[in-house]
């Protein structure tokens, strides 16, 4: 028996925010605050070792849009309400619909860190996959040494289920890295 999906909003908006799946000709200004947010980025994301071109962005952002359709993960890029500028971007990847469960993964510009942007953003993706979704669990992992990530979802009420010790290479390859497990249940 096939089991239905449930609706997937293209467009979620919060207090402040509106995220939205990723469209044609998001890439440049993806790109700027990849750019922009390098130093910040580097030591935690991949993608920012080696910094994307434009169309590099705009390929990714096209594949994740694909992505979104077949609902094989699920990325919300997040803008301003007020201003609709770029913030950074969120949303759900690991899906395992048949459980189900999934995980949620963030990145913020720099020049929007500090102000709750993300625990906002995050607390709406919470909502959705644990109402929503009816989701019976909910992840965030990070490094452990990554305070500022860290601080979502203890902000948000995520409990440490532990602390996984040489669990990863650093991205910039060059030790082993301790992954913070945090979920919620349903």
């Amino acid at each position: 028996m096939e089991k239905t999906l449930p609706d997937i909003p293209n467009e979620i908006k919060t207090e402040r925010l509106l995220l939205r799946m990723p469209l044609p000709g998001d890439g440049e200004k993806v790109n700027a605050a990849i750019h922009a947010s390098a130093n910040e980025l580097k030591p935690w994301m991949p993608f920012a070792q080696q910094l994307p071109t434009p169309q590099e962005t705009e390929i990714n952002l096209l594949e994740a849009h694909i992505q979104f359709l077949k609902r094989e993960n699920l990325r919300y890029l997040i803008f301003a309400q007020d201003t609709g500028e770029f913030i950074g971007s969120t949303g759900f990847h690991d899906i395992e619909w048949e459980v189900p469960k999934m995980e949620i993964g963030y990145w913020i510009a720099t020049k929007w860190s500090g102000f709750g942007y993300m625990a906002e953003a995050v607390a709406a993706l919470s909502k959705l996959a644990l109402e929503g979704f009816s989701c019976k669990r909910l992840e965030i992992r990070c490094d452990a040494e990554n305070s500022k990530s860290r601080a979502i979802p203890e902000k948000l009420g995520f409990v440490l289920e532990g602390i996984l010790h040489n669990d990863e290479l650093s991205v910039d390859g060059n030790r082993l890295t301790d992954t913070c497990i945090y979920a919620k249940f349903n």
